[in-house]
């Protein structure tokens, strides 16, 4: 992978830190019910935050909207039941906010957390911890395996 000045490499460590700042964030409101991930990258957020929170019960809700570099139609693979109440979902990013938006219609009560931000689906995002330009593509670990990477300044720029 060549990495672009737009693109946003995130450590197993990185991930590890700002999903417990994120649950430091989340452990002043309410006491949660339960914890639903948006699969596949809320999985690991999500289970940080419910270590770090004490929530037992954790959900998911599987939505199927990227490949590997493009947000396509968002399908719901599988749905939880209720309306959300009491309930803290969890996702690693907003981008869009497609995908915040079509979860936010079935959980209309539940909490929406998530690790980063892109600026067009902050505003459906209840709390959030890092926020970046919509331009940036995250590279998150899962998706990530050890080469060398060029040094900035030989990187060719925009």
């Amino acid at each position: 992978m060549v990495i672009k000045p737009h693109d946003f490499p995130v450590s197993w460590e990185q991930l590890h830190r700002d999903a417990k700042a994120l649950a430091w964030r989340l452990a002043e409101a309410e006491p949660w019910q339960g914890i639903v991930a948006i699969t596949r990258g809320g999985l690991v957020p999500a289970a940080i935050v419910a270590r770090e929170l004490e929530v037992r019960l954790v959900d998911t809700i599987c939505v199927s909207s990227y490949d590997h570099q493009e947000q396509g139609e968002i399908k719901i693979l599988k749905g939880i039941e209720g309306d959300g109440a009491g309930m803290l979902i969890v996702d690693d990013l907003v981008d869009t906010g497609k995908t915040a938006k079509l979860v936010r219609e079935l959980l209309p009560k539940a909490h929406l957390a998530t690790v980063y931000a892109k600026p067009a689906g902050r505003p459906l995002v209840d709390t959030f911890i890092t926020e970046v330009s919509q331009d940036t593509w995250i590279h998150f670990p899962w998706d990530l395996e050890l080469q060398f990477a060029q040094p900035i300044a030989a990187t060719p720029r925009n």
